[in-house]
């Protein structure tokens, strides 16, 4: 007979408080006006103004590092982290490569989200790209077809065409949530294997992108930029199909 694990009562509710701990000392953070590399309230003022004890404050703070939340320098203090991403990928990429032992399904939503972000964005993108930024974006294209004819891959000159792409819009944000999807991208494209990959095939869709952008086609852009990622969503449902 199947058994279930119960977690206890007494276990749930310290989860619980420990979130809310969490969350508390984020709000103390924010009501305080600090700023990333601002130092901290000391474990001993914090204990006091959020009146809980020591040992369980430091299992909140030790989560909420983990989180890039706060930065714990051992011997000078704790401060407000700088911005980071590392979590993010991190945890999507587990995410991402769990699910290819299942059905993939959250490995097929990343792609998904990266191909709507991607092609949604890319017409404001092509609205203020410079011909200088168009030179290097096309010089990414080359390296990749010089490698692809040489039978080698090109994951480095791929990820710099398409952070290239939408550099122009000159959003931060956007430019590391990509760089996190790149990278769970490239764990899941490791893991499910880049075996029968046509390289030459690969960069001259980089270069019908590139064209298109260069000739201000926005409507072109996106459908390219779309179907582009039905090679990668076709080879996690191979993947997990053999698997």
């Amino acid at each position: 007979m199947a058994t279930s694990t119960v977690v206890p009562k007494a276990r749930f509710s310290a989860q619980v408080r420990l979130r809310a701990l969490q969350a508390d000392i984020m709000e103390l953070i924010l009501d305080r006006d600090l700023d990333a590399g601002d130092p901290m309230p000391t474990e001993s003022e914090l204990s006091e103004v959020l009146g809980v004890g020591r040992n369980t404050l430091r299992e909140s703070l030790k989560v909420l590092q983990a989180l890039g939340v706060i930065e714990i320098r051992h011997g000078f203090g704790m401060f407000v982290a700088p911005s980071s991403f590392d979590a993010l990928a991190d945890g999507l990429t587990f995410r991402g490569r769990l699910s290819l032992r299942h059905e993939g399904l959250e490995a097929l939503q990343l792609v998904d989200i990266r191909q709507a972000l991607e092609s949604g964005l890319i017409g404001a993108s092509i609205g203020s790209v410079t011909d200088a930024e168009l030179v290097r974006i096309e010089a990414a294209v080359a390296r990749m077809e010089e490698l692809a004819l040489q039978g080698e891959t090109f994951a480095e000159a791929d990820a710099e065409f398409h952070r290239l792409l939408f550099e122009p819009l000159g959003n931060d944000l956007l430019m590391n949530l990509m760089s996190v999807f790149w990278k769970v991208y490239r764990k899941i494209h490791l893991e499910i294997g880049i075996g029968g990959t046509d390289l030459v095939d690969t960069a001259s869709q980089h270069r019908a992108i590139y064209n298109a952008v260069a000739a201000k086609d926005a409507a072109c852009a996106s459908e390219l930029l779309s179907r582009h990622f039905d090679g990668i969503r076709a080879k996690i449902k191979e993947f997990v199909d053999v698997a």
